[in-house]
């Protein structure tokens, strides 16, 4: 009679186990569904030209007869420049000490990030002893943050050093050219195309595509050489192809092309074939391209074999770059087209930089911000509203219409779905900033990338299998049926539906990628 009586309660079990099973599986399925069809998805185009270089010897060509660096001594000044009544940035200018006659002058321009007149010591020694007069000014930072830059008033700042240099007496004034870098190169091309005075301009791992197109190519080189999976790729255009929250970021669209358009200076451009980070063929073809409509031929383009994005190896800057560099300045004019026009190693793109498509409505703008806090922000005001109604005076009938037991349960589970969800998203977080800091550094780390991915899926299907046992729940308390008190149907609303709000934005960008063959 015992044997019966447990039998059939294992059989009235089964069918409710199995029912949360499916709707698990549903639920892990339509999640799936939904991040691989919300979109955008990503498939660069391979890139098909290429660019020849005509030897792998560097060394400018031409008769012109120049002082190698080594050649003088050098002596370093640190100056003020006042760039407005109430602004000033120091800078260092380094002087070739004997050097005969007046001298051609060389400005720095940094790259992202903060940076000073100490920067760039080693490229303006190396060049001072060359005979060539170097400036670094202080980068202002007072207008310039991670969320909000202007390229035209930092290349305003940047000339105003132009013409202190200019104005000095070793300084030939007909000959004083900008160097950028980087981010700096925008700034460089902006001071060149605006100044015809500019005698010549120096691009060094220049973007020339605008910034989000140079961070969308980078990315996407990173996480590929890091090996992730193909799925995770997708969140490329999802988190650099939006739009960004309260309109931070708004020079991500820069466009530098209609200003190297009217560069007639000569220019000499240099990439690191170790540089995964830039356009390396497509930039140099495209500053080609966009010069000529100026008239201009007068170029000289320069690939460093294995150089990072610095034009270092192994943290030490290439010495045939200092080199050509000096040579290419003091040679001027005879050097501006002086063959081999492009030489070094043979640089390798392997797509396009372009622009990435661009996610809907709902994950572009403010809206990429509201769905990624809204889940989180539900499962933190259920239970403070709930707790608040919990204390405001109730019938009693509200009171006693579900068991403590039921109570209980219903919170548990609701916690443990919410708690569950965000615990997902912190993994997946923490994943990506691994990957991260592997690509960052050029490095992979199989286990790390393939493990963590794992890890960071089956967290996220067993967030979903607690919200679905937390749901039953709920549903079989509402078949008795009962009225739930004030305060717990806020509480629940707010646990679930956090957690459901933060399974379906993790959805989105990418937790659940490759999840199904679908």
């Amino acid at each position: 009679m015992t044997q019966s009586s447990s039998d059939d309660s294992a059989s009235r079990r089964l069918p409710a186990n199995w029912g949360s099973v499916t709707l698990w599986l549903v639920a892990v399925f339509g999640l799936t569904l939904l991040g691989n069809f919300s979109g955008p998805g990503w498939s660069p185009t391979p890139l098909s030209a290429s660019i020849t270089v005509q030897t792998a010897d560097t060394t400018i060509g031409s008769s012109a007869l120049t002082p190698p660096p080594g050649t003088y001594e050098v002596e370093r000044e640190i100056v003020d420049v006042r760039l407005a009544p109430d602004v000033s940035v120091k800078a260092s200018i380094y002087r070739p000490k004997g050097a005969p006659g007046t001298r051609p002058g060389l400005v720095f321009l940094h790259g992202a990030g903060s940076a000073t007149h100490l920067h760039f010591e080693p490229h303006a020694r190396a060049l001072a002893s060359a005979g060539i007069v170097a400036m670094v000014p202080d980068k202002r930072m007072d207008t310039y943050t991670t969320a909000e830059r202007d390229y035209f008033a930092m290349a305003t700042d940047y000339h105003t050093s132009t013409d202190y240099l200019r104005a000095l007496p070793e300084v030939d004034d007909a000959q004083v050219g900008v160097y950028g870098e980087s981010e700096g190169a925008y700034i460089a091309s902006i001071i060149a195309g605006r100044n015809p005075e500019t005698a010549f301009l120096i691009l060094v791992s220049a973007p020339v595509v605008p910034p989000r197109e140079q961070a969308v190519y980078a990315t996407d080189n990173y996480l590929r050489n890091t090996q992730v999976p193909q799925a995770l790729l997708n969140v490329i255009p999802r988190g650099l192809g939006a739009q960004f929250p309260g309109g931070i970021l708004n020079y991500a669209d820069f466009d530098v092309r209609p200003y190297q358009r009217h560069i007639t200076a000569p220019v000499f451009m240099a990439y690191g074939t170790g540089d995964t980070s830039m356009p390396v063929i497509q930039g140099a073809e495209q500053v080609i391209s966009d010069i000529a409509r100026a008239g201009n031929s007068k170029y000289t383009v320069r690939y460093y074999d294995g150089a990072d994005h610095g034009i270092k190896v192994n943290t030490q800057l290439v010495p045939e770059f200092l080199r050509d560099l000096a040579r290419w300045i003091d040679g001027l004019p005879e050097t501006a087209a002086a063959s081999p026009r492009i030489a070094g190693a043979q640089p390798v793109q392997r797509f396009l930089a372009e622009p990435p498509p661009q996610p809907r409505w709902y994950a572009s703008g403010d809206m990429m911000l509201y769905g990624v806090l809204l889940g989180p922000a539900l499962a933190l005001a259920g239970p403070l509203f709930g707790g608040a109604a919990y204390l405001l005076p109730r019938r009693r009938s509200g009171e006693e219409a579900i068991s403590r037991a039921g109570t209980a349960t219903l919170l548990r589970l609701s916690c443990a779905a919410a708690l569950a969800a965000a615990g997902a998203w912190v993994l997946y977080a923490a994943y990506i900033a691994n990957v991260a800091n592997l690509a960052l550094n050029y490095r992979t780390n199989a286990l790390a990338v393939d493990g963590g991915w794992v890890i960071t899926r089956l967290a996220a299907i067993f967030a979903v299998l607690v919200l679905v046992l937390a749901g039953r729940a709920l549903g079989q308390t509402h078949r008795a049926p009962v009225a739930l008190p004030l305060w717990l149907s806020i509480t629940l609303l707010g646990l679930l539906g956090g957690a459901l709000a933060m399974l379906i934005s993790g959805a989105y960008w990418g937790i659940f990628a490759g999840l199904m063959p679908i």
